[in-house]
């Protein structure tokens, strides 16, 4: 289906315009796709939510402006959604975005202390990257498993039941480009109880 303000074009890394990859184009106009004719502005967060992903986490003035294109949006209707929702970064993020719970479930189970971990081997304080480009650290209100806090998110997953010590080794695998377990770091299952 041909969409209005849709041009089929291929991604150029080395510009400073943004285009969509032919996979991604695909991919776009599947969504767009899902809404009645008409309506295709409604697809604004998956499809700045693509864009974010195809540039390494984060949207550019360029980038908004191709989204806005696309959807036939004005550039500042786009730029509002980004800038209103915390999973849209407009500014570089590193390879593992951190981002650390501070509600107060999380709080209480010492999410202060994840942070102080966080600062100490990544190098980096909140709102900041590494100098490696290997973290980005910030705090986020609830992230939605409050009974199995402290928890924290990086990129997509959730990482549950921390310790100051399991958390530490999960960011020096990290740091070491090592796989890490997803969900909880006690083994716990969903929300069940603790186990003794």
């Amino acid at each position: 289906m041909n969409h209005p303000g849709m041009i089929n074009t291929v991604s150029n890394i080395n510009s400073n315009t943004f285009e969509w990859s032919e996979e991604n184009f695909s991919k776009v106009k599947t969504i767009i796709d899902k809404y009645p004719s008409g309506k295709q502005q409604s697809a604004v967060i998956p499809v700045l939510d693509l864009a974010q992903r195809q540039n390494k986490g984060w949207l550019t003035k360029n980038i908004i402006e191709k989204v806005a294109e696309t959807l036939s949006m004005s550039f500042i209707r786009v730029m509002e959604v980004a800038s209103f929702y915390s999973m849209f970064n407009l500014e570089p993020v590193g390879k593992n975005f951190i981002q650390i719970c501070r509600t107060t479930p999380c709080w209480l189970r010492g999410s202060d202390k994840l942070l102080e971990v966080a600062k100490n081997v990544t190098g980096c304080n909140l709102g900041e990257t590494s100098k490696d480009d290997k973290f980005t650290l910030v705090e986020v209100e609830c992230l939605g498993a409050c009974c199995n806090a402290p928890m924290i998110q990086i990129n997509d997953d959730y990482y549950e039941d921390l310790t100051e010590e399991n958390f530490k080794h999960l960011l020096l695998k990290l740091k070491e480009n090592e796989k890490i377990s997803t969900g909880s770091q006690i083994g716990r299952q969903s929300s069940e109880p603790k186990r003794k």
